[in-house]
Formats: structure tokens, C-alpha cells, sequence
């Protein structure tokens, strides 16, 4: 999966990695996100769906619903479906993590709701499929 194109289009760099164009799922995908230091992904919410997230290394704060969330290396958090989030590296290492939308939303342009500008809006999204 080393293939997969990252998307910076939220900032930061995302990669759906098991998704239903890539390997044939129909119930969630996983990704994986790194973050350089003092970068984000931007505020967005997933209307079907919630998102697992697992912090492999460094430390981010999620704001979720305005509230701030500290995640350290090998913590997870559970992001319910509707709760807006913006994920950011706030210190001064690389922070790498990877997650898990499930379940899909009935198409994959229904999937995720921007909340805030993008930095890179020319840019394509994950590639999902379904």
C-alpha cells in the first residue's frame, strides 16, 4: 500500500490505504496521517460515519466540538459520528497515526463535511471509492 498517493489537501499528509476501490471493503477504511510539526488537519466532521484514531508516534491535540484532546504515542480516541475535529502537532516531532472510518457513507462525497477553509484546495482527497 506504500503506492497510495498521500492527499494534503486538508494539510498534513493522509493516505486511505484499505478502502472499498482499493481492496474491496464495505463496511469501513483505514488510513494513516503524519503530521510535521506545527501541522494540522483541518476541522471537519463525518456525517455516517465514526472515526477510530490510534497515535503510532509523537503527540497531537484533537479539538473536538471546540473541546481540546491531548494524545500521546500509543493512545486512541474515538471520534462519534457528527463531532466536528481538527487534529494538530503542536510539538516538535513528526506525529504519525492511523485510523478507521466506519461505517461508509451510502457514497463517498457524502463522507466528510469541511468545517473550515482548506490550505490546499487544488489538491484531490483520499482516494475511497465504493
Amino acid at each position: 500500500m506504500s503506492s497510495v498517493a498521500p492527499s494534503r489537501r486538508q494539510g498534513g499528509s493522509t493516505r486511505a490505504l484499505l478502502t472499498p476501490s482499493s481492496v474491496g471493503t464495505t463496511s469501513g477504511f483505514l488510513g494513516h496521517i503524519e503530521l510535521a510539526p506545527k501541522e494540522f488537519i483541518t476541522e471537519h466532521y463525518h456525517p455516517f460515519s465514526d472515526k477510530y484514531l490510534y497515535l503510532i508516534e509523537g503527540s497531537v491535540v484533537i479539538r473536538v466540538n471546540g473541546e481540546s484532546v491531548r494524545l500521546e504515542q500509543d493512545e486512541a480516541l474515538f471520534i462519534t459520528r457528527g463531532q466536528r475535529h481538527r487534529i494538530e502537532n503542536e510539538g516538535n516531532v513528526p506525529a504519525r497515526a492511523v485510523f478507521q472510518i466506519a461505517p461508509l457513507a451510502p457514497r463517498p462525497e457524502l463522507g466528510h463535511v469541511d468545517t473550515e477553509p482548506v490550505p490546499h484546495p487544488a489538491s484531490a482527497p483520499p482516494k475511497v471509492g465504493g
